[in-house]
């Protein structure tokens, strides 16, 4: 079951934080194009690059992290992909330090992005944007074999790398956590497989990692927790979709 979420949009605003914290006009382009931050293209000092979508943190906005070690540049450039899928950035909060991280607030007519379909596009629009600003990432992506410079060199074994956990989270529904190597349109693979079977998805944090997605889903089953046989099912399910490509490629 869909909850309707809404918001007020107030000023944009970009707020960076160390040890005291100052705030910044988000349409600032000098100050933006200043924070680009250049270094050695090393392969071994390059940081791992996530993107995080989170659905639960805040009631009335999807919340959206993007860290890359001290790399993160490109802000206005982000926000504008953002924008041109028809979404508002309602602020945007940059923490400075060893690890930089920025965070849009996103909202949609006013509501928290919920069709999953948005949120794959908003999740890959941010990884090609990464992908064309810091060139480095390439590698450490599994977008960069399709969008970026350089493909990874080696894929994650899937069989390995997967990891599928559900568990009660009340007695009116479960948390679904799925471990899995990256590729595009996961996230709508997920979501309808859970549709086939009915379930309901009513809230999902979404985390790619590198190479790995780490996604997790709050699911019920007519208002309630799942049943452990039906968790089965669901388990079973996913981790035989989610191995399929791997046997379909090895099978010619």
């Amino acid at each position: 079951m869909r909850s309707p979420f809404y918001n007020l949009l107030g000023a944009v605003n970009l707020r960076f934080s160390e040890r005291s914290s100052f705030q910044i006009p988000v349409n600032s382009a000098d100050v933006l194009g200043s924070l680009s931050l250049t270094s050695e293209n090393d392969a071994d000092t390059i940081p791992v690059p996530i993107v995080m979508i989170d659905q639960d943190s805040d009631p009335n906005a999807t919340i959206v992290q993007l860290s890359f070690g001290d790399r993160l540049g490109a802000l206005i450039d982000t926000m504008k992909a953002i924008k041109d899928l028809g979404l508002d950035v309602s602020k945007g909060t940059v923490t400075a330090g060893a690890s930089d991280q920025t965070k849009f607030f996103i909202t949609k007519m006013g509501r928290k992005v919920d069709d999953p379909a948005m949120l794959e596009r908003i999740r890959l629009t941010i990884i090609i944007n990464l992908l064309k600003y810091h060139p480095e990432s390439s590698e450490k992506l599994a977008l960069g074999a399709a969008f970026g410079i350089k493909a990874p060199k080696k894929k994650p074994d899937v069989d390995m790398t997967t990891n599928i956990h559900i568990q009660d989270d009340g007695p009116k529904r479960s948390l679904l956590y799925v471990k899995t190597p990256d590729r595009p349109g996961l996230l709508m693979e997920i979501i309808k497989m859970m549709a086939d079977i009915n379930l309901s998805v009513e809230s999902a944090e979404i985390e790619t990692e590198g190479l790995i997605v780490k996604d997790t889903f709050h699911v019920s089953y007519r208002g309630a927790a799942l049943k452990d046989s039906l968790s089965q099912i669901l388990v079973n399910s996913l981790r035989y979709h989610l191995l399929r490509p791997e046997i379909e490629e090895e099978s010619y």
